[in-house]
């Protein structure tokens, strides 16, 4: 990594560490940041990948339904509910993964499409889940027993951390081998295979990679928010995990990151002012940005200094 990223990326980290300090309200950062969780996950099978799914919001609701109701009605701790929910995501990425691996192109996208669907109306019908009422009142808890979470700043440091570690752990996959090999398969898959490597079961440890966290995400909103409702899993959420990585820039690290920024805080300050209006005004900024920023934000950025440094 350049000394330049390393120091962006350090200066960040210091910004939200700070960020409860100077008058942020921590609910809405914390929320943020597992979109921001969740966008990065998608951007593992997408952008580094080249596997476009339209049903992630599967993987993220399932887990916040999970977790939520292991806390609530089971009396887990919160690190089991968010162990819980990481490991169903990753479970049903794995059965996703094994169906929908087998097509290409938009026959992969379109089968990932109506497995959540299928998925959507489990949880409306599931009694666990709470059915239309969604799934209410989700205590935090305490962390290991020791450490209780219902004061918002105690989360937002708890919420910082293991996205972070989760950042790091992308960040690791991406620059390992192993995502080397999903690079390749992005690129050209058909000489990928024939360079001897098994693609398609790369493609499935990627799609369960990507799954589980974004089962962690869900599981962690479940905790911020104290509830799971179907909102987290119906095929609107995938489409704005989708958006969000557009806006950002697919294939870059950051780039899910500010996307969800984006979209979070644009739905955060126009809910009141615009009602059922911010859908659209969130469309229009999608296609002014994918008109002027074909590469996202980030990608346009890193685009232009690569530029410069080229002519320098």
């Amino acid at each position: 990594m350049r000394p330049q990223v390393r120091n962006t990326y350090l200066a960040l980290l210091a910004i939200a560490i700070v960020a409860p300090l100077v008058g942020l309200y921590p609910v809405f950062v914390m929320k943020l940041l597992c979109f921001a969780l969740f966008a990065s996950a998608f951007n593992l099978l997408l952008g580094f990948t080249g596997l476009l799914s339209f049903g992630h919001a599967a993987f993220f609701g399932m887990a916040a339904y999970v977790a939520g109701w292991v806390v609530k009605t089971q009396g887990w701790t919160p690190e089991l509910g968010l162990v819980a929910g990481a490991l169903s995501g990753a479970a049903l990425g794995l059965v996703f993964g094994w169906v929908a691996i087998r097509r290409q192109g938009i026959y992969f996208a379109m089968v990932t499409l109506a497995l959540s669907q299928m998925v959507f109306f489990f949880c409306l019908q599931a009694p666990f889940t709470g059915g239309e009422d969604g799934l209410q009142g989700v205590p935090r808890g305490s962390l290991f027993g020791l450490l209780p979470l219902a004061d918002d700043t105690t989360m937002y440091y708890v919420v910082l951390a293991v996205c972070v570690a989760s950042f790091l752990g992308i960040l690791r996959i991406v620059t390992s081998p192993f995502g080397q090999v999903l690079k390749m398969i992005r690129e050209n898959e058909p000489r990928t295979t024939s360079l001897g490597y098994d693609v398609d079961r790369y493609k499935l440890l990627a799609f369960v990679l990507s799954a589980s966290l974004a089962g962690l995400a869900g599981s962690l909103k479940t905790l911020v928010m104290g509830f799971a409702s179907l909102t987290d899993v119906t095929w609107q959420t995938s489409g704005e995990v989708i958006l969000m990585n557009l806006l950002g820039g697919v294939g870059t690290f950051f780039g899910p990151v500010l996307g969800a920024g984006i979209v979070i805080a644009l739905q955060d300050m126009l809910a009141d002012k615009a009602g059922a209006w911010v859908n659209v005004i969130i469309g229009v900024i999608f296609v002014v940005c994918v008109l002027a920023f074909r590469r996202g934000v980030v990608g346009e950025l890193l685009a232009f200094i690569e530029r410069r440094r080229v002519r320098a």
